[in-house]
């Protein structure tokens, strides 16, 4: 089973070093490439004031997160829930910094001693579109993700948006994207990996006589129909 958890925060501030908080956390969970609808959510006390700036990113006032839980109080349900998980993060190292800096407050080690491992989306997103804008705001719109109820950044909705994004950055099929460029730049094709059919035992279904029969009685008609013109007639005869 392939489990993964689309994770995001919302923080007090930029700099965990400097003793910002998270304030807010959201989990998307997906299994075999399938959203469960099973989710995480937690408003967090930062036991501190958030910047005036991070305010007007989120909304999440000081007055409206004092009554939330510590996060002292809501880590073990976080980690038993990303526990064993692959962690899929837009802008990995941000929310990575701030998660190890509240841990290490309660020696509780590392975020990735808990976890199978950590994907940067945004990383996969330069890698896919080098040299254009990779937020998520931009991969919603290059990738056709609805994100117009997105007025300011929340932690659930934006791990929502990002699990439907890497949906499509990962389609794995013989695809390719369209990518109209954010500056109005020159249309580009990216190429998406594609399945490895080679690793499937795909069944070869023939046709009865039956089948056979009516399909060349099909022919003939087509070839009286045409006045004998039909092509695969003389292609018969060159192979």
């Amino acid at each position: 089973m392939s489990r993964q958890i689309f994770l995001d925060t919302e923080t007090t501030g930029l700099s965990p070093e400097s003793g910002d908080r998270i304030i807010e956390i959201g989990c998307v969970e997906m299994v075999n490439r399938r959203l469960t609808g099973k989710h995480l959510h937690f408003y967090i006390n930062p036991e501190r004031k958030s910047h005036e700036d991070a305010v007007k990113i989120h909304g999440l006032t000081d007055e409206f997160l004092a009554d939330k839980p510590l996060f002292s109080a809501v880590v073990d349900e976080i980690l038993d829930y990303c526990r064993g998980a692959e962690i899929i993060i837009h802008n990995a190292s941000f929310d990575i910094g701030f998660l190890n800096a509240e841990l290490r407050r309660l020696d509780k080690g590392l975020f990735t001693d808990h976890v199978a491992g950590v994907i940067d989306s945004l990383v996969m997103a330069r890698e896919m579109f080098p040299g254009k804008s990779n937020s998520l705001d931009a991969l919603c719109r290059r990738l056709e993700v609805d994100n117009s109820h997105r007025t300011l950044h929340g932690a659930l909705m934006d791990a929502e948006l990002l699990s439907i994004v890497y949906i499509n950055m990962t389609r794995g099929q013989d695809a390719l994207l369209i990518d109209a460029g954010d500056e109005g730049g020159e249309t580009q094709l990216t190429e998406v990996a594609a399945i490895d059919f080679g690793a499937f035992d795909l069944p070869v279904v023939l046709p009865s006589d039956e089948e056979v029969a009516a399909f060349e009685a099909v022919l003939a008609d087509l070839d009286k129909a045409s006045g004998g013109k039909t092509l695969w007639k003389s292609l018969e005869t060159v192979v």
